[in-house]
């Protein structure tokens, strides 16, 4: 038994190892990403493009965006967790360092060293107060909505409203085969709020002062 167990043992120490190994080789290269987002532009690069699909919308400003959090997004597209039929069709062209290298990209893209800090978010009043509290958003999105305790949640203060209210659906309609998103997380604070009061906490957080931009591609100036 004690032979097994050590087995065991050592078996998973060297595929945690392994995996590490792996995660380590993954590095996203910023410039070989600039290099490959021409998919990407023909949505994210242009201000104020709007997407049909499941309903009118803006796509969502992705410069500016934590490197991980875009990673983790494409994997779930890859991966069937989010359902949107084209960016799952996009995910699934990418390879691990394609997404690595998009993600180091879009994470500094924009981004002019030495700006100031954002302002302070203005406070939530009212409803909006009530609901934000509810679903005890910042403690995952952090200060300001543009600090996620996590590097793998998103930056969301600034956000097109129209869009954030439109993922925040998504989480609600997670079985859905064209639209779902399968977060266990985000599905069930989703879940509590009506459309009409997700609609309303998307118009506040959208308000707030953002690292998030769209940059236009002199491809298309």
């Amino acid at each position: 038994m004690n032979k097994m167990l050590s087995s065991l043992a050592a078996a998973l120490v060297a595929c945690v190892t392994l995996v590490s190994a792996h995660a380590q080789e993954v590095q996203g290269d910023a410039k070989m990403g600039a290099k490959k987002n021409a998919t990407c532009i023909g949505c994210h690069g242009i201000i104020g493009y709007q997407a049909s699909f499941p309903e009118v919308h803006k796509v969502p400003k992705i410069s500016g965006q934590t490197a991980k959090y875009i990673s983790s997004a494409l994997n779930a597209y890859k991966k069937g967790e989010r359902k949107h039929p084209t960016m799952r069709g996009v995910a699934a062209s990418l390879s691990e360092q394609d997404i690595a290298d998009l993600s180091a990209f879009y994470a500094t893209s924009g981004v002019v060293e030495g700006q100031a800090p954002l302002a302070a978010a203005p406070a939530a009043t009212g409803h909006a107060a009530e609901l934000l509290k509810k679903g005890n958003c910042i403690s995952c999105h952090g200060n300001s909505f543009s600090a996620p305790i996590d590097p793998s949640y998103p930056r969301i203060a600034g956000q097109h409203d129209d869009y954030l209210l439109v993922a925040l659906k998504s989480y609600k309609n997670d079985s859905s085969a064209q639209v779902g998103r399968s977060n266990a997380i985000m599905g069930g604070i989703a879940k509590q709020f009506s459309n009409a009061e997700l609609k309303e906490i998307a118009a506040y957080v959208g308000s707030l002062p953002s690292d998030l931009k769209t940059v236009p591609e002199s491809r298309f100036r």
